[in-house]
């Protein structure tokens, strides 16, 4: 208990306590109606505030008043004529009666037991500390003494709870201070003297500026205009100096401190040291950043650089997610199928992370290598297929979509495996979905997956893309892939180039371009146009189709005004009508078509058995012709069709 509560206490004690006197029961002045000196003194008994108990010399309780009553639970009947020890705990009864003699031989208006703590026995047997003020009392009957009893439970529980957030803030780890709404500190704990290396002593009166470097005292002064309007600012993260010079990266939480009244008079400060945390994000950071380069570097390295094709106009987009390692399965591809005809294939391995990409890597090899034999989209992927459920990946399936352009006849093949809907940007229709059956995903296995043939315009654009660019939480897909359409829409009415439409594309669907958590591929691939000249014949399996054929090509490159190219044209294109006659069924279709880059040669037939090149011995009197063709063709092939195959060649001007 302090000196001030104690002197408080006193004095009110003082107050309440009448001054030593000799009090007579009646005075010889007092008149009929008139109230005696006991009946005034008993009045102001009633009327103090803390318990009032008159004790004689010998220890005996001679007055109480009603608040004794209320505060130790004993009627006034049972206190009267009883030891004062009565009210005190029993450990404090022997040394009591000593304590009595010697008030009674000083005869002073004072506190009891100072520098003690006191204890009032309750009826029911509690306990409760009390201060108690002592007056002496001088009557006709002897010595009196008053104490008044005042019970402090709440102001020691205060005093508890004030001392146990004192020991809390003193041995807090982090560092605390208060200070004045102009800045002076006034309180700082021993946190904070090992946090700056200032002792109190050292830092009480300073201003907190000292704590910041020179060129950020602008954010102390904006940090105390904050807690001025009342605002508690949380985990603000800065730099603090400390004495020897040593810069901090600490987080720091204010909160205004208020008078009674509610007005703002101070605030406190929590500050922790976050610099090792600071060191493990960055080294985490740079630790990241090394694995997300590895698995990028790792990922374009296998998705490949599609090649530029001749007469085949293309924009694409690839951004890894920016969420985690950023690597993810999508993947697209060009594929240059000879004769002026392009395959493209797009596709998505669902999942994240370097798992994702190796698989896509090993489905777009293998998709490359079977698109170059020259098979249909729907063969390639029931071969996809078959690829992806013997890689047995339970928790990963595969969207995938192939297209063949043919220039020459204007239309373009598609088959896709769950993956979104291809669009044909028309130059005269807009912007359309391409109707086509789309199929179970691949690895799911027993699907039968379809191709459709739709016919599109020379310089019409299709636009392949992956659920990155369109899919977002909350959003329906359908919805998305309109506003998709829309967007490219309004980018090709205002400019025709295919980057600008990119670019346009994605800042309106990606306008958070740091944002996204899948990774986004976007392509644009604008038809060829249209070969220049186009001639067809049929002609049965029978030998005399060479010569037949020989004629119609040597007329026709004659009006082509292409006579140069007629020797080696009609030598390769009896090789390949010979061997289709010998090995082959009818009828057979040779079919001539023009560019401004080339020639190109066709020869159909009935049968699904491939031509192979083979190494003729002396003895041989076939077996040439096929490496006569690839020797003075710029380039030959065969692909398979409905009705059996098609070999070709080109030629050069």
């Amino acid at each position: 208990m302090n000196d001030k509560v104690r002197a408080a206490s006193t004095s009110q004690a003082i107050a309440v306590a009448p001054p030593p006197c000799r009090c007579r029961t009646v005075s010889p002045g007092d008149g009929p109606g008139q109230e005696t000196s006991e009946e005034r003194f008993r009045g102001l008994l009633e009327a103090a505030p803390d318990a009032m108990v008159i004790v004689d010399d010998a220890g005996q309780i001679r007055l109480v008043n009603a608040q004794t009553e209320s505060l130790f639970g004993y009627e006034r009947a049972e206190l009267l004529g009883q030891p004062v020890e009565l009210l005190i705990p029993g450990r404090f009864r022997p040394q009591h009666a000593r304590h009595r003699e010697s008030y009674a031989a000083t005869r002073q208006v004072r506190p009891m037991g100072a520098g003690l703590e006191l204890h009032g026995l309750r009826k029911d047997g509690t306990e409760f500390p009390v201060e108690i003020s002592l007056s002496p009392l001088e009557t006709t009957d002897g010595l009196l003494v008053s104490a008044a009893v005042r019970d402090v439970s709440d102001r020691k529980a205060a005093e508890q709870h004030i001392n146990q957030l004192a020991a809390l803030v003193e041995s807090s780890q982090d560092a605390i201070l208060a200070m004045t709404l102009d800045g002076y500190i006034t309180y700082w704990n021993a946190a904070a003297q090992r946090l700056y290396g200032c002792t109190a002593k050292e830092a009480l009166g300073h201003h907190v500026a000292m704590l910041a470097q020179p060129d950020h005292t602008h954010e102390i002064t904006t940090l105390l205009e904050r807690l001025a309007r009342g605002e508690k600012i949380e985990h603000f993260e800065t730099l603090r100096v400390t004495r020897d010079g040593k810069l901090l990266d600490v987080d720091v939480t204010l909160w205004p401190t208020r008078a009674r009244d509610g007005t703002v008079e101070g605030a406190c400060a929590i500050v922790r040291d976050i610099s090792d945390r600071k060191r493990a994000e960055a080294e985490l950071h740079a630790l990241y950043e090394q694995q997300r380069h590895i698995a990028l570097t790792l990922q374009r390295s296998l998705m490949g650089t599609p090649p530029a094709i001749p007469g085949l106009a293309t924009a694409s987009r690839y951004l890894p997610a920016t969420q985690g390692a950023g690597v993810g399965g999508d993947w697209f591809d060009l594929i240059p199928l000879g004769a002026g005809r392009v395959g493209i294939l797009i596709g998505d391995v669902m999942g994240r992370g370097l798992d994702a990409a190796a698989v896509m890597g090993q489905l777009r090899a293998a998709a490359h290598a079977l698109a170059k034999t020259g098979m249909e989209p729907r063969q390639l992927m029931h071969a996809l297929d078959a690829i992806v459920t013997d890689l047995d990946l339970p928790d990963q399936l595969v969207t995938c979509c192939y297209l063949v352009l043919a220039p020459d006849t204007g239309e373009v093949t598609l088959c896709s495996a769950g993956h979104l809907p291809t669009l044909l940007a028309d130059p005269t229709a807009g912007v359309l979905e391409i109707e086509a059956p789309i199929s179970a995903p691949l690895g799911v296995g027993g699907i039968l997956h379809q191709q459709t043939c739709t016919a599109v315009p020379p310089g019409a654009t299709l636009v392949l893309y992956t659920d990155g660019l369109i899919e977002t939480p909350g959003s329906d897909i359908e919805h998305r892939i309109a506003y998709l359409t829309h967007t490219l829409k309004a980018a090709f009415a205002t400019n025709d180039s295919l980057e600008a439409a990119a670019d346009h594309a994605l800042a309106a669907l990606l306008p958070d371009a740091d944002g996204h958590d899948d990774d986004v591929t976007l392509l644009l691939a604008r038809l060829p146009a249209a070969p220049l000249a186009t001639a067809t014949t049929d002609l049965p399996a029978l030998s005399s189709a060479v010569g037949d054929g020989r004629c119609f090509l040597t007329k026709t490159l004659t009006d082509w005004d292409c006579a140069h190219l007629a020797d080696d044209a009609r030598l390769l294109a009896s090789e390949v009508l010979t061997n289709a006659i010998q090995h082959a069924q009818g009828p057979l279709g040779l079919r001539l078509r023009r560019t401004a880059t080339e020639l190109t040669v066709e020869v159909s037939d009935n049968s699904p058995h491939l031509p192979q090149l083979r190494l003729a011995t002396p003895d041989d009197e076939s077996g040439r012709g096929l490496l006569l063709v690839d020797t003075l063709a710029d380039s030959w092939g065969v692909r398979p069709t409905d009705d059996g195959k098609t070999t070709w060649f080109t030629l050069r001007p």
